[in-house]
């Protein structure tokens, strides 16, 4: 369809609902997605911030917005409120009640750039939003798990099993929001794994209208919120196609989102999960920015209506089953003979006590027959022979005595292994696996192993820590391999 086609139909479907456009500019809302970078927030570009670095970020919002201390954590950091808009719909957004789900909060910082904005194309858009709606934002709810980078508070409680009982103070604080506004909407925004799939691509966005009972009835405003969500999917579809996810709907009687839907108030579930090359989540970021921009917009235009409870329903059930790497056709010998197996391969992040930075160890999840199975990353590696790597048999005092070249020689030999006597947090990012004593290079659940494959008696490959290196690769190409996990 041509752009002027699409302004042309946007326009009447707008006027059509009695709103005073003005003279739009621009397509709505595709064309958000071009002109993204012109509102994120780059102070943060990764997922490990802090609550001091979302303060930074709302003290140059104080013009448009109200924002208020409405909390203290239990480690005395505060739990804000901002607030925009003259509308009488009041939409409460709400995200890191788990503290290492960090995704919703970036997008709410970009939101509340383009909020801010003027003469861009869009402020026929945010008028309306901003005329129609009373938006409620709590960026982190978890300060103190988001300074540890880990999903409960620092009671130890999971605050989204607090909805009842109400014994943290991050989930006294929402109860009370929600009835103190007596909140027509809720977005409820969360991260999920990256393990969870749409059917057989990655969920990187998944959405539900929780239940409120556990026959999972169907009320006015919880079909509202399934219309809403049929609104986005139809948005998030042509950005990410077939990669949107529904939610598992199962009724938890102790959980915020079940329970707000069940006190009235119309509530949407984000889950942000998976996205290739995507690890630090700032194109799901992106992805967030969209699908909730354009939801205020359906809100204060009532254009959800259009939509339907089978719309909703045709989103894919989600699933689980991507691994971050999977190694398909790998012939394996040993004791018990030869067979063919797959190899499915995760992450796990490891922390430094700064909870700031973080490095990849991989480790088997899975063996066998694989083929139903999917990965973020898929080698076939048909035909090759396998061995397991091999250990440097100089001990290392520290590892910056090797240089990246002459490590390479070495990995070009087959030495994938090394003993370090005094590694360092970042020596574990260097394209080696550090061992202690003895190795894990088994193909065995739970194990890292090194491997070497090859085609015939020359090396081709090098399995090490997850990351499969071509033996042609020089360093820097490594390095970019590495980033791409």
């Amino acid at each position: 369809m041509k752009p002027c086609i699409i302004i042309l139909l946007t326009l009447l479907s707008l006027t059509s609902r009695g709103q005073d456009l003005g003279t739009p500019v621009v397509a709505w809302p595709e064309s958000l997605q071009e002109v993204y970078g012109k509102y994120k927030y780059e102070p943060i570009s990764d997922r490990r911030f802090k609550h001091e670095d979302v303060l930074v970020a709302l003290l140059v919002q104080k013009n448009l917005f109200e924002i208020n201390e409405v909390a203290k954590s239990n480690e005395g950091r505060s739990i804000n409120l901002v607030s925009a808009g003259e509308g009488e719909i009041d939409v409460l957004l709400w995200s890191q009640m788990h503290g290492n789900e960090t995704t919703a909060t970036m997008a709410m910082l970009d939101i509340f750039n383009w909020l801010s904005a003027t003469e861009d194309g869009y402020d026929s858009y945010r008028n309306i939003i901003l005329s129609k709606l009373k938006l409620h934002f709590v960026p982190m709810l978890n300060p103190d798990g988001a300074q540890r980078f880990t999903r409960r508070n620092t009671q130890g409680i999971d605050i989204n099993r607090d909805a009842l009982r109400q014994q943290t103070p991050e989930g006294r604080v929402l109860k009370n929001l929600r009835d103190s506004l007596d909140a027509d909407w809720g977005f409820n925004l969360h991260d999920q794994g990256r393990s969870t799939t749409a059917a057989s691509k990655p969920a990187t966005l998944s959405f539900l209208a929780p239940a409120y009972d556990v026959e999972r009835n169907v009320n006015e405003k919880r079909e509202d919120a399934m219309q809403l969500i049929a609104s986005m999917n139809n948005l998030i579809q042509k950005v990410v196609p077939g990669q949107v996810g529904r939610y598992w709907d199962d009724f938890e009687p102790r959980a915020f989102g079940d329970n707000i839907q069940k006190w009235g108030t119309r509530t949407i579930l984000i889950e942000s999960g998976g996205e290739y090359h995507d690890r630090e989540k700032q194109l799901i970021r992106e992805y967030n920015f969209l699908a909730l921009i354009h939801a205020m917009h359906s809100i204060a235009t009532k254009s959800y209506e259009d939509f339907s409870e089978s719309d909703y329903l045709s989103i894919p059930a989600n699933s689980r089953g991507m691994s971050d790497v999977i190694l398909r056709n790998v012939m394996l010998s040993g004791e018990l003979g030869t067979h063919l197996t797959d190899i499915a391969i995760n992450f796990t992040e490891v922390q430094d006590e700064t909870y700031a930075r973080y490095y990849l160890k991989a480790s088997i999840e899975d063996l066998g027959d694989l083929s139903t199975s999917n990965g973020y990353i898929v080698y076939d590696l048909e035909g090759l022979r396998v061995e397991e790597g091999q250990q440097y048999s100089k001990a290392i005092v520290t590892l910056s005595d090797l240089t990246d070249d002459q490590l390479n020689a070495l990995l070009k030999e087959g030495y994938t292994d090394y003993v370090v006597k005094k590694p360092n947090f970042f020596d574990q990012n260097k394209f080696i696996k550090i061992v202690r004593s003895g190795n894990d290079n088994q193909v065995q659940l739970g194990n890292n192993p090194s491997l070497l494959f090859y085609e015939g008696d020359q090396l081709r490959y090098l399995l090490i820590n997850g990351l499969l290196i071509d033996s042609k690769w020089t360093t820097e190409e490594i390095r970019a391999a590495k980033k791409r996990l």
